[in-house]
């Protein structure tokens, strides 16, 4: 390994590869890096919270976009935000609360650039009702590998290409985003049990449309009669109103009581926690320890509560307070596993979920939710239909021949596979999940015949 080069993976930290980081701090550098970017390309990179490679680049360069994070103007009346694409939903959020404003779309992390928001098209608990985060983006400038700054706007192929893109048709600058209005910094959630995975699917099913953010937390280790049993937690934002009747704030920071919340009912203070120590154990998550977790959090729920306040930090990120919470998988990291399989299909998800409880396969992180209409990227996710994210650690025996065996049930069942946190899907598959996947080859050859934006991901899969 070269001096200049330094080893880089995913938030799963697994299968590191050697590449020299470039940080970015203006635009005139990042032409500049584009256009010297050497022979083994490069890859825009922000936060590092996808869990594959899809922002690695062995040999190669990865141009760090943190620095890139300025918030250059927010119409406060049309509810819209221009900013660099290096901007965090994190910074965005403590920017544009008070204002009234709220991201129309955020994954389960707060600490994620708009640019890569973009890139990965990502989706969060409200899909059903509001799509990806492709749905609201009205514009972007894009660096391109022949040096040139476009202006991309939505409806357009180029647009098309690269929402969903994971950074390789070129380089997100600056994103014009159109928001979603909030009252408040606090949600209004109700939460229930679940018995079993058709218990679940039937509430969601019959009780989704009348919320806007809906996500189940389930249970794979259980088996038998419980198989798929969940804690299913759904929710909006609260209004002002109903802060004047609350009841009891579930509080996670600065916030803890109803009164102060009527006092400062935007305030936006994530708290932050300790995070684990840099070297954990190996084999601390396992099936015993998953299994006392996974009970202690299925008894401990409501078996219908409604009406919860909660701060929004709690609601779409608990882990966020935690620094460096996936250190606690040890030094082999963890493997994320996201697909999707239409309505219809169900029978699918069922076959899945009996598999990899009968597997024993130990997540604690393991979410279901339900999407609506897809998004026209051509590399987005989201498809209608049930989606099934879990982690496991990257070392459990027989994991690659488990998911192997899963992918080729998702395929059979027309669905696919997420690539911004994929590390391992073999590429014979791709094409049967990705029916727009050969036009974007051919737009990528015809917009960087060169390969300047490659990743490890890309030469993986063939992209």
């Amino acid at each position: 390994m070269s001096a200049d080069t330094v080893p880089v993976t995913g938030w799963g930290r697994t299968a590191p590869t050697a590449t020299r980081p470039i940080r970015l701090r203006s635009y005139e550098e990042a032409v500049a890096a584009v256009r010297d970017r050497g022979t083994r390309g490069g890859i825009p990179r922000g936060l590092g919270r996808a869990c594959g490679d899809a922002a690695q680049n062995a040999g190669g360069a990865v141009f760090d976009m943190t620095a890139l994070n300025r918030v250059h103007a927010i119409d406060a009346e049309g509810g819209t935000v221009l900013c660099d694409a290096g901007v965090s939903l994190h910074r965005l959020m403590e920017v544009l609360l008070p204002l009234g404003w709220f991201v129309p779309v955020t994954p389960g992390t707060g600490y994620v650039t708009v640019g890569g928001a973009i890139g990965a098209d990502v989706h969060g608990r409200n899909h059903h009702v509001s799509g990806s985060f492709s749905r609201h983006v009205l514009s972007f400038e894009l660096l391109t590998a022949d040096g040139a700054i476009r202006s991309v706007r939505r409806g357009t192929p180029l647009f098309d290409a690269t929402t969903g893109g994971l950074g390789l048709t070129g380089m997100i600058l600056t994103a014009t985003v159109q928001l979603q209005p909030v009252e408040t910094s606090l949600m209004s959630v109700d939460t229930e049990r679940a018995r079993d995975l058709d218990d679940l699917m039937a509430r969601l099913t019959t009780g989704d449309r009348g919320y806007r953010y809906s996500v189940a937390w389930i249970d794979l280790l259980a088996r038998g009669a419980a198989t798929g049993r969940a804690v299913l937690t759904r929710g909006d934002h609260a209004s002002l109103e109903a802060l004047e009747t609350a009841g009891q704030l579930e509080a996670a920071g600065p916030l803890a009581g109803g009164t102060r919340a009527r006092r400062a009912p935007s305030a936006f203070r994530p708290p932050r926690f300790p995070g684990p120590p840099a070297f954990l154990p190996e084999g601390l998550v396992n099936r015993t320890t998953v299994g006392l977790f996974n009970e202690l959090r299925y008894r401990k729920a409501p078996r219908a509560r409604t009406g919860r306040l909660q701060e929004i930090s709690a609601f779409f990120h608990p882990l966020d307070g935690v620094p460096h919470w996936n250190r606690v998988y040890g030094r082999g990291g963890f493997v994320r596993y996201q697909f999707v399989v239409g309505h219809g299909q169900e029978e699918a998800l069922r076959r899945i979920v009996r598999r990899v409880g009968g597997q024993r396969c130990p997540s604690f992180l393991a979410v279901l939710k339900r999407f609506g209409d897809a998004d026209p990227g051509w590399l987005s996710f989201p498809v209608p239909g049930w989606t099934l994210a879990l982690d496991a650690p990257a070392g459990l025996p027989g994991l690659g021949a488990l998911l192997d065996e899963l992918d080729e049930v998702v395929a059979a069942a027309g669905g696919r596979v997420c690539l911004a946190e994929d590390s391992r899907l073999r590429p014979e598959l791709l094409a049967a999940m990705y029916p727009r996947l050969d036009d974007f080859r051919a737009l990528r050859a015809q917009l960087d015949p060169r390969g300047v934006f490659t990743s490890d991901l890309s030469r993986r899969l063939a992209l």
